[in-house]
């Protein structure tokens, strides 16, 4: 789904003239970002260019920070990461932030919630059959989990939040390539269900081929962004990206 006008109360999700810092060190350089309903956004670029601060900044976890951002038109420029989730944005971090003590089963529950928007949504049985290994680990603790089967926890309890919008930081990292695919194929049904997603990955051939626009990070700026269709295979990504 195309973005409709660069208006921040025409997006589900923007950023303007965002700054952040970590300590004295300044890494975000106004950068600019929106989402639109139903939108899935890649954001690409080489490491250490701001792509996490930039996720992290829009979800409120680095307080370091300066600029504008909204949520469905609401300000949440000051916002905490709790009050950027209860407007329907979940979170899969890099790290996948499994609760170690707490059984699959309830990792899951108690992040359940209804749709705010839609109807349906993704209930614990669609993620067990999404997810199979852990429906045949339901009552295993998250601790012991594999690494595979941590992300797929982790997915699985962000879309337990019935969200509008999704944040992948690196969500197929250290993956065997057998549930890597599994998690591409679960992005694509999180964008046929109409949840917007912003996808960080290495991978940015299969990033492009899942998204509907790019942006492309280097140094804490946005030096490229457009159609996926477009942007895909051309030397202008590749020299962006240092290919």
């Amino acid at each position: 789904m195309a973005l409709v006008g660069n208006r921040a109360e025409d997006c589900l999700l923007s950023g303007r003239a965002l700054h952040a810092w970590y300590g004295s060190s300044h890494v975000l350089h106004g950068v600019d970002i929106d989402i639109g309903e139903g939108e899935t956004v890649g954001l690409l670029g080489r490491n250490g260019m701001g792509k996490s601060t930039l996720i992290r900044t829009l979800l409120g976890h680095v307080t370091h920070r300066d600029g504008e951002i909204r949520v469905r038109g609401a300000d949440c420029s000051r916002a905490r990461p709790h009050e950027v989730a209860r407007r329907g944005v979940a979170y899969v971090p890099e790290g996948r932030g499994v609760f170690g003590n707490l059984s699959v089963r309830e990792n899951l529950l108690m992040a359940a919630r209804p749709p705010l928007r839609r109807s349906g949504g993704w209930t614990l049985e669609r993620v067990l059959q999404t997810f199979p290994r852990l429906a045949e680990r339901l009552h295993h603790l998250g601790g012991q989990l594999s690494g595979g089967e941590q992300q797929m926890l982790s997915i699985g309890r962000a879309l337990m939040t019935s969200p509008d919008l999704i944040v992948l930081d690196e969500a197929t990292e250290g993956l065997a390539p057998k549930i890597a695919t599994l998690i591409w194929e679960v992005i694509a049904q999180i964008r046929a269900d109409g949840i917007a997603t912003l996808i960080v990955d290495r991978n940015h051939r299969l990033v492009s081929e899942h998204a509907d626009r790019l942006v492309v990070l280097q140094k804490g700026q946005v030096v490229l962004q457009g159609s996926a269709a477009e942007l895909r295979g051309s030397q202008e990504l590749a020299r962006c990206l240092g290919l």
